[in-house]
């Protein structure tokens, strides 16, 4: 722990964080339970003496993984950013890294200050899965028709009322309208890759779209079935949730031209 006097000033300090998210109760502190927050609140107690909130750029459902997510921190202005680094990632538990620490203007708000995200989901399509892939994917053992369900992630682009892929009701939420700016799928036989850049997402909304994917590459639904769900504008029209162990959050966006690339990228490696 470094000692510090009482007249501390304090700056403003950004953490990307990559973390295994399988033995968590996803981000958000929760009492008695290992969460993402949690251990870095502790880390930074640990190696400060500080109890300060690290605050994400949004928090990240139970088993589900990152390896772009972004949190806020007050710290003393005048420490070793590299020596932080280092003390922070011996105090952590292995699941967890800090990759970067980095002072901030005062403005600047992990999540306030976003302007997009995107989120990769894995899928394991093979009869039999590795045991190193437990916990960090989706196993779906039956062959999954890629052509149709690439087919149908063009209907979830554009600005739209997602309400029928959101956990809370629409009463709990200013509004379910979203602009989702790019949804391709790419595949590395067996493994399946959605990745999904959007200005903001509903609670579980990737997880309730993949499903609804899914759905249509095991020819339970057809492509045109989509564009109907999403009018419907109502959770029951739509299928169930895809777990959340192929689920990770991969960028956190504060500037237009790195998100315009992200998305030609996106666009150049899909299927």
């Amino acid at each position: 722990m470094t000692d510090f006097n009482n007249d501390i000033t304090f700056a403003n300090y950004r953490m990307d964080v990559r973390y295994d998210g399988q033995n968590y109760y996803g981000w958000q502190r929760h009492k008695g339970k290992p969460t993402i927050q949690g251990a870095l609140e502790h880390a930074v107690t640990k190696c400060f003496g500080l109890r300060h909130n690290v605050e994400g750029s949004g928090r990240t459902d139970r088993g589900a993984h990152a390896t772009g997510q972004v949190a806020s921190i007050r710290l003393p202005e005048d420490i070793n950013e590299k020596e932080a680094l280092f003390n922070f990632n011996i105090v952590l538990e292995k699941n967890i890294e800090i990759t970067s620490l980095k002072k901030m203007s005062d403005s600047f708000h992990a999540r306030e200050s976003a302007i997009g995200k995107c989120y990769i989901y894995k899928i394991w399509n093979h009869p039999r899965l590795p045991s190193e892939m437990n916990g960090k994917v989706w196993y779906v053992p039956e062959k999954l028709n890629v052509k149709a369900m690439d087919k149908a992630c063009s209907y979830f682009t554009g600005t739209k009322d997602f309400a029928s892929f959101a956990k809370v009701p629409n009463y709990k939420r200013a509004t379910s309208v979203r602009t989702v700016h790019s949804l391709t799928l790419t595949e590395e036989d067996p493994l399946l890759c959605f990745s999904i850049i959007a200005d903001g997402f509903l609670y579980k909304m990737v997880r309730n779209i993949v499903r609804a994917l899914v759905k249509v590459g095991e020819g339970r639904s057809k492509v045109d079935d989509i564009p109907r769900i999403i009018d419907a504008k109502n959770r029951k029209a739509a299928p169930g949730t895809a777990p959340a162990s192929g689920l990770y959050l991969d960028t956190v966006f504060y500037d237009k031209k790195s998100m315009d690339d992200a998305i030609k990228t996106d666009q150049t490696e899909a299927i």
